[in-house]
């Protein structure tokens, strides 16, 4: 059975056995709190608050905030009122209620025959933060999180200057690794340059709750960066761990601090936040034909705004800047001032570039199938691909079977390790799981395949290969705010046009 199976059976049976025996100390019948939906009609007749309560109650998740504020209330009837009490309670609720229930010294007294609790203003102050802090972290992390986008890998789908809502119930929350953390921070405490806001005296093992839907092909979806198990505190996510190991090696990685930091390790939860588009899910073939992406045989037919990059040459005369702008070409503008530039477009920009009178030919810029780039997965010569000629590639599905072999074993490798948390050698062409020989390896997640909108700029599963199931966050629904970061507040820095949009 699960662990968190047999931790919820044991959290449901302590505090209903508690709440029985409240129910008992306050007049009603015990066996009530038995009865689903009606016991919730008792207890909040208990503890004497209205019943519109009861709305929030089927509210999923918001439901978890409520019931903590139902428990603060049981406390109360039995005069708990000090902050250390009150927090036990919400805490422990499987502990502390049936303590309030059988102990006999503890008395059950109506809360409106109680004389009313003076708070002092620290205390009232201290109260509202706890809740609000309670509240907001439920709702960021099992309902929706606030978003920004930093880089560009998205263009011209997602903008840098993107402010966005994420929703965890799209794919199912996922319970925190480590819950122990510094709240509303993701992996590094403010102020600091590598500090850890999170203890790892607690560290959970994977869950999802059920969600609207699983991932699918063409989402937009967020996700804890899959390289970023280990890296460099210098460095961070923005150059990989494991690029810097092939291109500068291990000992140096690891003995130059001055240049490379700390090494360090992070759980999954607090890796870095990516998003990306996903390619392919799990059992899906992937494979990229001068730039083209085809999935299981079939053209790729992306919603978002595909960029890549072009060779515009022109009659000699330079292209007006203000020009560019007006059709959104403002990535990675370079030119040799010959009347040649290096633009990165999407169709639609490329279409009406074309238009301009001074403009002679527009060719997309492609790499040649087997030149191969060190740095695309699975980074071996057996392989050598690179970012418009890649694969094919088989995206490894929960419980698929896959013969290894000396070729294909750099597909797996992390897969086997780091993510599914084996031992992995290999020796004379053999291979040994946890200490034993094996010729094929069973799958025990789902992966999934990302890959950024703006081809020619996006560090993505071209780069580091597979997302498992349990890195994924939520998916991208919705922006709600938009900032150009090149321009000031009176100059347009207010993207009117592209507030309050649905992602696609």
């Amino acid at each position: 059975m699960n662990i968190y199976m047999i931790v919820t059976l044991l959290f449901v049976l302590l505090t209903m056995a508690g709440l029985w025996g409240v129910f008992t100390k306050a007049g009603e019948q015990g066996w009530k709190v038995l009865i689903p939906f009606y016991n919730f009609y008792i207890w909040l007749r208990i503890i004497k608050k209205p019943l519109w309560w009861y709305i929030f109650l089927l509210v999923p998740f918001i439901n978890v905030f409520v019931i903590l504020l139902m428990i603060v209330e049981v406390l109360k009837c039995f005069k708990k009122h000090g902050l250390l009490d009150q927090a036990l309670g919400v805490l422990f609720p499987f502990f502390y209620l049936p303590y309030l229930a059988f102990s006999p010294k503890e008395k059950y007294a109506d809360p409106t025959k109680q004389p009313p609790v003076i708070k002092s203003a620290t205390r009232e102050w201290v109260d509202a933060i706890i809740f609000a802090v309670i509240a907001a972290s439920i709702i960021r992390i099992f309902l929706i999180e606030a978003y920004t986008i930093p880089t560009s890998s998205m263009e011209k789908t997602l903008l840098v200057g993107d402010y966005l809502f994420v929703s965890k119930l799209s794919y199912g929350p996922k319970v925190p690794n480590t819950p122990l953390s510094f709240p509303f921070v993701h992996h590094t405490l403010p102020l600091t340059e590598s500090t850890k806001s999170y203890l790892e005296w607690i560290n959970l093992p994977y869950y999802r709750f059920p969600g609207l839907s699983p991932v699918r092909n063409m989402d937009v979806v967020v996700f804890n960066y899959p390289d970023g198990d280990t890296l460099s505190t210098k460095f961070q996510s923005n150059i990989s761990y494991y690029q810097l190991l092939r291109q500068f090696g291990r000992d140096a990685v690891w003995n130059n601090k001055q240049y490379f930091g700390d090494i360090i390790a992070r759980p999954p939860d607090k890796r870095e936040n990516f998003i990306k588009r996903c390619i392919g899910i799990a059992g899906d073939t992937i494979q990229i034909i001068d730039r083209k992406v085809f999935i299981n045989g079939k053209e790729e037919q992306n919603p978002g705004n595909r960029q890549f990059k072009y060779l515009v040459k022109t009659d000699g005369s330079p292209i007006n800047q203000k020009n560019l702008e007006k059709i959104d070409i403002t990535e990675n503008i370079a030119t040799d001032n010959n009347g040649t530039y290096e633009l990165t477009l999407s169709e639609a920009a490329a279409g009406k570039l074309k238009q301009y009178s001074n403009v002679v030919s527009i060719e997309p810029i492609v790499k040649p199938k087997g030149a191969w780039d060190a740095d695309i997965f699975p980074f071996d010569s057996l392989h050598p691909w690179n970012v418009d000629n890649f694969g094919p590639v088989w995206v490894p599905k929960a419980g698929a079977t896959v013969k290894l072999t000396m070729e294909n074993i750099n597909f797996y490798k992390r897969i086997i390790t780091v993510f599914e948390g084996n031992k992995l050698a290999i020796s004379n062409g053999k291979f040994f799981i946890n200490g034993k020989e094996a010729d094929s390896y069973t799958f025990k997640m789902n992966y999934y395949w990302m890959m950024g909108d703006n081809r020619h700029n996006s560090a993505d599963s071209r780069y580091w290969g597979f997302v498992p199931e349990d890195h994924v966050v939520g998916k991208a629904v919705f922006v709600w705010l938009s900032l150009d970061p090149n321009k000031s507040l009176f100059d347009g820095k207010i993207r009117w046009s592209k507030l309050l949009r649905i992602v696609k």
